[in-house]
C-alpha cells in the first residue's frame, strides 16, 4: 500500500512542472452553488493552462450558464493556480467578466481544488470556489462546486 501511494505521490509530481500544458472541461451549479437568487442554474467552462514555473499555471477559461428565470449568460475569464507540495490540491484565484443579456458584470473569484489522477494524465477535479460580483455583491456573488476533467500535456 504505501508503494502504490508513493508511486502516486512521484507520478502527480511530474505533472506539474514548468513548460506542461493543461487543459479541462467542467460543470458547476444543479444546486451546487448557492446565492441570494437561489435559483436552478447549470454552467459549462473550458480551461487552458500553462505551466510558466513548477507548481504555478496561468489560466484562461471561458463559460456558458444557464439560470431558471433569468437569460443565459457567457462569461471568459483569467487567473492563476498554485499546486501546494505537488499533492494535488491547489490554490487559484483569478477574474471574469460575465454578460448577461442586460448587464455586464466583473466577478473576482478563489478556489480550492484538488487533482485526482485517473492516470498518468487525466484528473477528475472537484473544487471548491466563491464568486464575488462587483455588480449587485448582495444578489449574484455565491459560492459552489464544480467538478471538472483535466488532461495535462507536454514534456
Amino acid at each position: 500500500m504505501m508503494l502504490a501511494a508513493l508511486t502516486f505521490t512521484v507520478a502527480s509530481q511530474a505533472q506539474f512542472e514548468q513548460g506542461k500544458l493543461y487543459a479541462n472541461a467542467g460543470f458547476s451549479g444543479l444546486d451546487l452553488n448557492y446565492n441570494s437568487t437561489k435559483k436552478w442554474n447549470f454552467d459549462i467552462c473550458g480551461k487552458v493552462g500553462y505551466f510558466f514555473e513548477d507548481s504555478w499555471m496561468a489560466l484562461a477559461d471561458a463559460s456558458w450558464g444557464v439560470y431558471k428565470g433569468a437569460p443565459n449568460n457567457f462569461g471568459l475569464g483569467v487567473g492563476l493556480r498554485y499546486y501546494i507540495e505537488q499533492n494535488g490540491i491547489y490554490l487559484g484565484a483569478g477574474a471574469r467578466y460575465k454578460h448577461i443579456d442586460s448587464h455586464d458584470d466583473f466577478i473576482p473569484n478563489v478556489a480550492i481544488g484538488y487533482s485526482f489522477f485517473l492516470s498518468r494524465t487525466v484528473t477528475v477535479e472537484p473544487e471548491l470556489y466563491y464568486d464575488m460580483s462587483t455588480k449587485s455583491f448582495k444578489d449574484y456573488s455565491g459560492f459552489g462546486l464544480r467538478i471538472g476533467f483535466g488532461i495535462y500535456l507536454g514534456k
